[in-house]
């Protein structure tokens, strides 16, 4: 449901943490939570009820062309592809995976699947075999829709399901493949929509497996309460903007809030099919006139590292800007005001829950650079001791919500697994947090990743920020390694700015820059210059990587 507004005075915080009431969260949605609902009505049909030319999507293709789709056309591919899973025994309930790239066939897939009542599975374009092959027969999908770039990952998935494949002129797809497109060209465009429950699945997904295989993420529909909330809350979505949420849909980030969260608002959404690029990015904001934009802190830092010049033909053109997927360095908070003119605002979530804590553009509070910012309303945070006792401000602990008090908390557990995380009363969410006096929350960093020096507890979101302050330094991640007087010492491996050299000099000039920025203890003993990071495909910087590595090297010596 669109605000109706294009400029407003945005709520104070506190009164809608207040007046937060779950019944009208629900009634944002068309359908009843208890009876009567499914995602493709919530996300398209009755926008296209509302307005018949009302645009859905805005897309670029690899090439370069540029495609608008409205909510009636959206509503009948979606219902071919609804027949079409039907045609082949797809079931409500049962799972159709995604294996594509960001096309308008990628969101006719996921609209179809919600249409029939089925559950919708990202798999990202990135994925090898195995990441796919696992996913799979955890959510024991009955059908995958992919493309030709992707087909041949599939022959290497033991019992794959079967494949309908998106075809271009000339491509030839396997003889047992359904050619996704000609099939649709056979089927009605009217298919009744299947009403399901709230707690009924509408997404499978999985969380990313850094520390261990890959596990279900069960994702009912209730939690477009919370989708909603977030894009009205904190990107504060707006009729009169042009919204770009830059991350994959093959991510919860990207499938949360690129797809989902601005489509049930009924506002168009933007995909664009190319690789990011500061080039490109810059490209599509000038050509589509975006004013929000959504994204990652690794996409942002690129931005600043290429510098102001190239970003001076956006200067001014952006309203909002929103960093979702790891911390976000409050020297990029900087330079975004500097250079760019706009706030870009730090949210914290995760794949179990969305997001849960954010500095909100569509709330007043006070905005702490380096902060997450204060629990979105409808939830509830606490940061736990060991023991699961609440901690007051200036008292580093792990970060929860408090479930009885989060009537939008949508996750109750992964998909046929135990989940050690939920007890208590609380869901855990393995980071360490400091809240501030005024309710604020610090992310101090994983509970993996956090330094122990000295007897001192170092984040290393704090080291990795201070450096990227220097102008030498393009990309810094910082890891822990053992050392027999301290513990551990602080490393950082660090990716070097155009121009610069990594000598011992600079080295020793990037310890003592952090020493004074930060703190006489929390400043790299350590610097390894590299040519790039481990990261997941989604961006977030992979430090066990960097430990694992280091330890290796340790054995060896």
């Amino acid at each position: 449901m669109r605000d109706g507004a294009t400029a407003r005075v945005a709520p104070a915080y506190a009164d809608a943490v207040a007046g937060f009431r779950i019944e009208t969260a629900a009634a944002y949605l068309h359908g009843d939570l208890e009876h009567a609902l499914n995602a493709c009505v919530e996300c398209c049909d009755r926008h296209a009820a509302a307005d018949a030319n009302a645009v859905a999507l805005d897309c670029i293709n690899a090439d370069g062309q540029h495609r608008s789709f409205t909510f009636a056309q959206m509503q009948a591919m979606s219902a071919r592809v609804a027949n079409l899973l039907v045609v082949h025994g797809v079931k409500p309930g049962e799972v159709v995976a995604g294996l594509l790239p960001r096309t308008p066939e990628l969101v006719a897939t996921i609209l179809g699947t919600w249409r029939a009542g089925a559950v919708y599975q990202p798999l990202f374009t990135a994925f090898g075999p195995k990441a796919i092959e696992h996913r799979l027969h955890m959510s024991n999908a009955r059908l995958v829709v992919t493309n030709i770039a992707n087909r041949a990952k599939l022959d290497e998935v033991a019992d794959c399901p079967r494949v309908a494949t998106v075809r271009e002129s000339g491509d030839v797809p396997p003889a047992d493949d359904i050619d996704f497109r000609a099939a649709l060209d056979v089927q009605s465009d009217v298919f009744e929509p299947v009403a399901r429950k709230g707690t009924d699945l509408f997404m499978m997904m999985s969380t990313s497996g850094t520390t261990g295989l890959p596990k279900g993420v069960p994702v009912p529909l209730r939690a477009l309460l919370a989708f909603g909330a977030y894009m009205r809350d904190a990107v504060d979505l707006r009729d009169s903007d042009r919204f770009w949420n830059i991350a994959d849909p093959g991510w919860a980030y990207g499938l949360y809030y690129a797809i989902t969260g601005p489509l049930l608002l009924g506002h168009a959404t933007t995909l664009y099919e190319g690789g990011f690029t500061v080039d490109s990015t810059y490209d599509v904001i000038e050509r589509l006139g975006i004013t929000s934009l959504a994204g990652s802190p690794t996409a942002y830092r690129m931005l600043m590292a290429a510098g102001a010049e190239a970003a001076a033909r956006i200067k001014g053109k952006l309203r909002v800007v929103s960093s979702a997927g790891e911390p976000l360095n409050p020297e990029v908070v900087r330079w975004f005001d500097a250079t760019l003119g706009v706030p870009i605002y730090d949210h914290y979530g995760q794949t179990e829950l969305g997001m849960v804590v954010n500095n909100h553009h569509g709330l007043t509070h006070v905005v702490h650079p380096g902060s997450a910012g204060l629990a979105m309303p409808g939830y509830r945070v606490a940061v736990l001791d060991d023991a699961g006792r609440e901690l007051g401000p200036g008292e580093p602990g792990a970060l929860a919500i408090d479930i009885a008090h989060s009537p939008l908390l949508w996750f109750h557990g992964y998909w046929q697994q135990h989940t050690p995380a939920i007890a208590g009363g609380y869901y855990r969410t393995g980071d360490n947090v400091e809240l501030e006096p005024d309710g604020t929350v610090s992310f101090i960093g994983r509970a993996d990743d956090v330094i122990t020096s000295s007897g001192y507890r170092i984040g290393p979101f704090d080291v990795e920020s201070a450096l990227i302050e220097h102008a030498a330094v393009s990309e810094a991640a910082v890891i822990g390694v053992p050392d027999p007087e301290r513990t551990e010492i602080v490393k950082a491996f660090v990716v070097l700015s155009t121009g610069f050299e990594g000598t011992p000099a600079l080295a020793d000039e990037l310890s003592q820059h952090v020493k004074r920025r930060l703190s006489a203890h929390a400043y790299p003993r350590a610097i390894d210059f590299v040519d790039a990071l481990p990261k997941t495909p989604s961006g977030k910087i992979q430090r066990f990587v960097l430990r694992k590595m280091e330890a290796e090297k340790a054995a060896q010596s």
